[in-house]
């Protein structure tokens, strides 16, 4: 398949190389006995790539012509701590002003183009206003996610009392940089039954660990094995854009990998781990060894276990061509969404437009219920029944009935018969970590990977991350949680802990670190989250709830552990960066925001608090 690399041969070798015991971790992942299967050889050079022309070869010289410089304002247009989007060219900078001293950056965020002009700038670093990404103001690296690119930098000088920018067009035109990465330049030794690092699974966590790897100069060999038939891509988008085609969603093209040798083993599963002698065995008998291994291989979508459960055109959205069937399938007829959560809810907001009817069976009395509480849950219920979905709560399918094998009629435990052509079923998942259980991997009861702050399993040298782990969340007492939406593991738990594996599979002692920070988008309006309210006993709702313009705080005692907004940027952010640094944030603090939020003053939040 074009892009990915077939399963290599096994062939022997054996070198022994004797280290210093300091270095001995961080070598470990060096040794040549792990060689790739792809020779590259290293030319000595090292220069950004962006998304666009990431692979093409620029002249090594750029000529003055390839550059604007320009005054962008007076020395004292900005304060310190303020930020302002200026011109340049034909493009735009964001310039932020910050103990006294002035950075130039990109001023749109390389996830999905927020003007982070409106976000928020605290400690060094811009936080996004829409998910949460952080960017460093003095290199323009990106910190924290989601995304996988970070923010081109420009130069800047003061000089008669004016800032002047200089900035590339090239870098103007793109706004996003992919860091600088090491090439795989193992000598070629023909095809090799072991890798220095496996990565099982393809989703956030795997990627940003291979790229991580690269971007600290690792040059040795990289696996990255993955139950899809596709390179990683962005999941987030199945549910929220049905008929997204997989070239659409791709994060990275098949020609990075093949620059950077990381190599893909597409529809591979692994069905043992034998942590003793460092052995991975795929369902075809293919055995790999390794030398250091991150297991992320995500969750599997629950599935219903009524009578009819077997009828065709049910399904759970796990893959772009789940997605692309439902919404042929929906089109013009009627459609059945069984769970009301993020993935239910955002498929029958986009379904709602394509379907002769949608409808949403749900166990609990509102929507988000437990996620949002009982008024924002009920808010966003009346939206949707204002675009025509019907909702059937607070109860349960009890039986499929097809019409020559293909579903006809969701039957509910309440008796109520709903026509359907089409059922999506989003009840949540259950970590994808059968394969582990003989292993010597420590599972929790639930099946859940536990790891500690720096990603490390029960066995050293195993990692894990992503949507299968349990990880100690710092800032709320290094509490061990789970946060089972894709866009916080994609986030904070998921590439975030990719990175720590990483840097810690080369004996650099990461830490993870973070604020959870979700969003979802329905009828093209948006919600922000942050925190983790699981077990919140209060909510203190600022703004309208029927103009969809709140910001709604979640409380457990004294303390704001979530906040969550429509229509109120960027709030969510701030409070994320406020949390991010350690600082909590009263329940008094709140209640004297309701002064404050009339003239939009969030001055409270930037105090040092208790």
């Amino acid at each position: 398949m074009g892009g990915c690399f077939s399963k290599p041969k096994p062939v022997e070798l054996k070198i022994e190389v004797v280290l210093p015991e300091k270095e001995r971790a961080k070598e470990e992942l060096s040794a040549s006995a792990k060689s790739s299967p792809r020779a590259y050889p290293g030319n000595g050079t090292a220069r950004h790539f962006h998304s666009e022309e990431r692979l093409t070869t620029a002249h090594p010289y750029p000529s003055a012509q390839d550059y604007l410089e320009a005054a962008v304002c007076h020395f004292k247009d900005l304060e310190n701590g303020q930020m302002r989007e200026v011109e340049l060219g034909w493009g735009k900078v964001l310039l932020v002003k910050e103990a006294g001293e002035f950075h130039a950056l990109g001023h749109k965020c390389p996830h999905y183009g927020a003007p982070l002009v409106k976000g928020v700038l605290s400690r060094g670093r811009v936080r996004c206003p829409w998910h949460g990404a952080c960017f460093n103001i003095s290199t323009g690296d990106l910190e924290d996610f989601p995304g996988l690119d970070s923010l081109p930098k420009f130069q800047v000088k003061v000089e008669k009392e004016k800032v002047y920018v200089r900035a590339s067009k090239q870098a103007l035109q793109l706004q996003r940089r992919t860091k600088v990465m090491t090439k795989c330049i193992s000598p070629s030794l023909g095809h090799s039954g072991s890798t220095n690092v496996l990565i099982v699974g393809a989703g956030a966590a795997g990627l940003v660990c291979a790229e991580t790897l690269r971007q600290e100069g690792f040059s040795d060999r990289i696996v990255l094995c993955t139950l899809d038939r596709h390179l990683p891509y962005d999941r987030p988008k199945l549910s929220k854009s049905l008929d997204a085609q997989p070239e659409q969603l791709t994060l990275r093209p098949k020609e990075f990998f093949r620059a950077y040798g990381i190599e893909v083993l597409t529809e591979a599963q692994v069905v043992t781990v034998d942590v003793k002698n460092k052995k991975a065995v795929f369902k075809d008998g293919f055995k790999l060894e390794y030398s250091k291994l991150l297991l992320a291989p995500g969750s599997s979508p629950k599935t219903l276990s009524c009578k009819g459960k077997e009828v065709e055109n049910v399904f759970t959205i796990r893959t772009p061509e789940d997605a692309n069937r439902v919404v042929r399938l929906a089109r013009g007829r009627n459609a059945v969404v069984v769970g009301a959560g993020f993935l239910g809810m955002e498929v029958a907001a986009y379904l709602s437009e394509k379907a002769h009817s949608v409808s949403v069976v749900e166990l609990e009395e509102t929507p988000f219920r437990r996620f949002l509480g009982e008024r924002v849950g009920r808010t966003l219920m009346k939206m949707f029944e204002n675009y025509r979905v019907k909702f059937y709560m607070q109860t349960e399918v009890s039986e499929l009935r097809a019409q020559e094998g293909k579903l006809k009629e969701v039957v509910l435990k309440s008796s109520k018969v709903v026509r359907a052509d089409v059922c999506v079923v989003g009840i949540g998942a259950v970590p994808a970590t059968g394969f582990l259980k003989q292993s010597g991997i420590s599972l929790d009861n639930r099946g859940f990977i536990p790891v500690n702050k720096m990603m490390q399993t029960s066995v050293p040298g195993v990692f894990a991350a992503g949507d299968a782990v349990t990880f100690p969340l710092a800032w709320r007492n290094n509490r061990r949680v789970n946060i089972p939406h894709w866009q916080m593991a994609h986030a904070q738990g998921s590439s975030l802990a990719g990175r720590v594996a990483a840097q810690n599979m080369l004996a650099q002692e990461a830490e993870i670190g973070t604020v959870p920070y979700l969003w979802t988008a329905m009828f093209g309006k948006s919600l922000r989250y942050a925190g983790y309210g699981e077990g919140f006993d209060d909510v203190i709702i600022q703004g309208d709830l029927e103009e969809l313009k709140f910001v709604a705080f979640y409380t457990k005692g004294d303390e704001v552990i979530a906040v969550a907004s429509m229509n109120y940027d960027p709030i969510v952010s701030k409070v994320a960066e406020v949390l991010a640094s350690g600082r909590a944030i009263r329940k008094r603090e709140v209640e004297l925001f309701m002064l404050h939020s009339k003239t939009g003053d969030m001055s409270w939040l930037t105090g040092k608090g208790s």
